[in-house]
């Protein structure tokens, strides 16, 4: 015999997946911080982009980690740029400072190649995709050790006016006492490069890694006065210094 379902008992609708829901940072117009890209308009882009500045051994790579967690935690589609990054000359580039003997115009020409090919490959689709984007550096440490090297200022700026203007740039500032003595607890070695040793400024690689970091955090504070980016106290503890960061960008993503 058939059975037939109980017309007086309600029948259970069937159970909806539950979508993951992908928050979308609030719009912002950006713009170009000079000429910019042709064909590109900058305004278009819905993402929002977030540059953490610092040297080596500042904590900038760990915090940007720690904010990517965060904010995929919480819905928000990330895309994580950076120096020698790019597919197009970052191993070139990698050797060529290996050998110690670049000069100064052909090392900037280098990180400059190395920026606009990110630029266009990398931040411009993600942020027409509404991705948050966090570079770990950009033009301003690029600018920053230019200057430190004697270079033009205005030939910097028109070099890298294709960059685009980040939404909030946090540089964790961090005294050249505390570099040193993170920096080779870490490698038990400075960097060439990171130390200044191209410039002559000391024969021993401490002393002159301690004279160019603190030239370096004095360029910093003169681009600040033209770009207006944040400067965070990089000495304090991480967890202190990681919720001051989610705080702000926390204020940025939903507009306030």
């Amino acid at each position: 015999m058939k059975r037939t379902s109980n017309p007086s008992k309600p029948t259970r609708p069937p159970a909806r997946r539950k979508r993951r829901h992908i928050a979308t940072p609030r719009r912002t117009t950006h713009r170009f911080l000079g000429h910019g890209l042709p064909g590109v308009d900058a305004s278009s882009l819905g993402g929002k982009l977030i540059v953490v500045e610092g040297a080596d051994g500042s904590g900038r790579s760990s915090q940007i980690a720690r904010l990517v967690e965060w904010l995929e935690a919480t819905g928000h589609a990330t895309v994580q740029v950076g120096l020698k990054r790019s597919n197009l000359v970052s191993e070139e580039l990698d050797q060529a400072k290996r050998g110690n003997i670049l000069s100064r115009t052909t090392l900037s020409l280098f990180y400059a190649t190395d920026f606009a090919d990110q630029i266009e490959n990398r931040m411009l689709p993600a942020l027409r995709a509404g991705f948050i984007v966090l570079a770990d550096r950009y033009v301003y440490t690029l600018m920053a050790r230019d200057l430190v090297r004697g270079m033009d200022e205005a030939w910097l700026k028109n070099l890298y006016s294709i960059a685009l203007e980040p939404d909030a740039v946090f540089y964790l500032n961090v005294s050249p006492e505390n570099l040193v003595q993170r920096n080779f607890a870490k490698d038990f070695a400075l960097d060439y490069w990171e130390s200044g040793m191209d410039l002559g400024l000391s024969r021993d690689m401490f002393d002159s890694f301690l004279i160019y970091q603190k030239r370096v955090e004095q360029q910093f504070h003169h681009l600040q006065k033209s770009y207006k980016f944040t400067i965070v106290d990089g000495n304090r503890p991480p967890d202190v210094i990681n919720r001051e960061l989610q705080r702000m960008i926390s204020n940025l993503v939903s507009g306030k």
